[in-house]
């Protein structure tokens, strides 16, 4: 197989920058994986997630609704109740990052053990 050049300004690298910035960001990618069981309400992804504020799951949300990778619906209860879930975009993207997720619950103790002996090797 032979390398291609690939022009980093042109509008197609352009364009994957842009889809591989929003499923790399620090939320998104765990959002995904979380809705890939199912349907879930507001509260219960902030609560699922932990640590993430409520404008930023706001925006994250809104940024993948965006995106096409998540549909929001509001139900016309009293408070409305909304739910967030996954469209076959969506679903077809948590099949990529579904094993990315397990393999790195898998290894968390390993990561760990990596970097405990790496920290406590003597500064250059």
């Amino acid at each position: 197989m032979t390398a291609q050049r690939i022009d980093h300004r042109s509008a197609e690298c352009q364009a994957v920058n842009g889809v591989l910035a929003r499923v790399g960001d620090k939320w998104s990618v765990l959002i995904i994986v979380l809705l890939g069981d199912g349907p879930k309400r507001f509260n219960e992804i902030k609560r699922m997630v932990g640590g993430i504020s409520q404008r930023m799951l706001t925006l994250t949300l809104r940024g993948l609704e965006r995106d096409g990778l998540v549909t929001r619906t509001i139900f016309p209860t009293i408070p409305p109740r909304v739910d967030y879930e996954l469209t076959a975009l969506g679903h077809s993207l948590w099949a990529a990052v579904e094993p990315l997720a397990l393999w790195a619950r898998a290894h968390v103790p390993d990561v760990q053990k990596a970097q405990g002996k790496f920290d406590k090797k003597p500064k250059a």
